[in-house]
């Protein structure tokens, strides 16, 4: 059967109906970080596995109730989840050396605002950064992924485009 898995990140404090919407069938959300008001993560589709990591803009809050970095498995798939991780070849400091140490087959960060998919060959593992949500930022359209998790497979991998960022800001 497997898991389908809503990927979001950096909604720095802004979650819309749009998002909502694409994460009512999901069976787990993931943050990747940069949560902002901790209200975003109460407005999520309830009844959900939440799987959330803090990053750099999120107060003592946020970092009281989620952790930093996490690692987990989910139908036979080992992931490691943390908000700065830079991009293949070039990692954030650290981050090359956790993967080898975990050794997961996805890696999931945030951070950057810039939505990208690759399959790293040198450290085995694919990589997934799913843009933004939020209208803070540089980025120019608002993301989030979907795809599905099944017998240690990675499978039907979506990109959902929210629109542009100034868009969603005007109706504010």
């Amino acid at each position: 059967m497997g898991k389908l898995i809503g990927l979001i990140s950096d909604s720095h404090s802004y979650i819309d109906e749009a998002v909502l919407r694409h994460l009512e069938d999901v069976d787990e959300i993931w943050h990747a970080g940069d949560i902002g008001e901790l209200n975003v993560i109460e407005q999520l589709p309830k009844g959900k596995q939440l799987r959330v990591v803090t990053g750099n803009i999120d107060d003592s809050s946020a970092q009281a109730e989620f952790p930093e970095e996490q690692l987990f498995e989910v139908e036979g798939v080992r992931v490691l989840m943390i908000h700065i991780g830079g991009k293949p070849p070039r990692y954030a400091k650290g981050i090359k050396s956790r993967i080898k140490q975990t050794a997961p087959k996805l890696f999931v960060c945030g951070h950057s605002h810039i939505l990208k998919v690759e399959f790293d060959q040198a450290s085995n593992v694919l990589y997934m950064n799913p843009g933004a949500i939020g209208i803070q930022g540089f980025h120019q359209v608002r993301t989030l992924l979907k795809f599905e998790l099944a017998e240690g497979q990675i499978k039907n991998l979506r990109v959902v485009e929210l629109g542009k960022r100034a868009q969603a800001r005007m109706k504010q």
